[in-house]
């Protein structure tokens, strides 16, 4: 089995890089690896040092491998294009030089979708012009991450942006080619969309070139949605638990997985609030162990 199995810095809380509440970057690497982890994520990118020669030296003291790195920013918002641009671009630079390979496109919270997150029916859509342009700033990323820089790209959809919910991403990926963007898939993003996961990893497991790990407490999803709540206050309240406590099928990603021959990265995401009284560490060693029960 060739699948090898990672972390996140987000699994710490940290979802922006001057964030103040941020842990110091070296600890995480520490309990990354402490945890059993054989390799991290970048981060938002200046979380990490941006100097090669000073994170090559922690991952290496640690023996962590950079898997990649993620791109979450405003594409929604053509006002914001210069700002997702640098993000691209610097995030695609420390991924060249560590020798990481995944480059990952999410399209960051929008006012305009957060009080639907995880309600299909009652989202706002796009004008068509509006997704054309929309389209074309996450193809024009994932084409300079695939053919500039050698990336894989992956499309990751995310509660309360617009690349959220299952026939938007899937209309994405009939209109931008296979070739300069695959799939970066979100166990939990997807259940919390309202949609199955394993249903749509049956479907586009070809095309999935990375996975992210992240479950769903049913009971606090139930709860969110039908209350509006924002993404950050969800997190607060617990929706991402445990690995094997909520509601998505682990085995059975896992055999999907098996049987296409996946071979790469799979890397949990927890996402946390820092300010609560939880332990990252122990949450990244009990997910590690449930995944290492069942077979990865």
């Amino acid at each position: 089995m060739t699948i090898r199995i990672g972390n996140a810095p987000c699994s710490w809380g940290v979802e922006f890089a001057d964030d103040p509440r941020n842990p110091p970057w070296r600890s995480v690497l520490k309990e990354c690896a402490a945890a059993g982890y054989e390799g991290i994520e970048l981060g938002p990118v200046g979380y990490m040092p941006e100097d090669p020669a000073i994170l090559s030296e922690a991952l290496d003291e640690h023996r962590l491998a950079l898997i990649g790195g993620v791109v979450f920013r405003a594409f929604h918002d053509p006002d914001q294009w210069e700002d997702v641009m640098d993000g691209a671009r610097r995030t695609c630079k420390a991924l060249s030089a560590h020798g990481a390979q995944q480059l990952v496109l999410i399209d960051s919270i929008s006012p305009r979708r957060a009080p639907t997150a995880g309600r299909a029916e009652d989202a706002e859509q796009m004008e068509p012009g509006e997704w054309s342009a929309y389209r074309d700033r996450i193809a024009t990323v994932a084409r300079m991450g695939a053919e500039e820089y050698g990336l894989t790209v992956g499309i990751h959809a995310h509660a309360a942006g617009f690349m959220d919910f299952e026939p938007e991403l899937e209309r994405l990926l009939d209109e931008v080619p296979e070739d300069i963007l695959k799939i970066c898939f979100d166990t939990g993003h997807h259940s919390y969309a309202g949609f199955d996961p394993v249903a749509f990893m049956r479907r586009h497991v070809d095309r999935i070139s990375y996975m992210h790990f992240k479950d769903i407490d049913p009971a606090v999803k139930a709860d969110v949605i039908a209350k509006g709540t924002g993404f950050y206050e969800a997190c607060g309240q617990g929706i991402f638990c445990n690995l094997g406590h909520g509601d998505v099928d682990f085995p059975t990603v896992r055999q999907i997985l098996l049987d296409a021959g996946f071979a790469g990265w799979c890397t949990v995401e927890q996402d946390c609030d820092p300010t609560l009284d939880v332990s990252p560490l122990e949450d990244a060693k009990a997910n590690r162990d449930y995944l290492e029960s069942i077979g990865f």
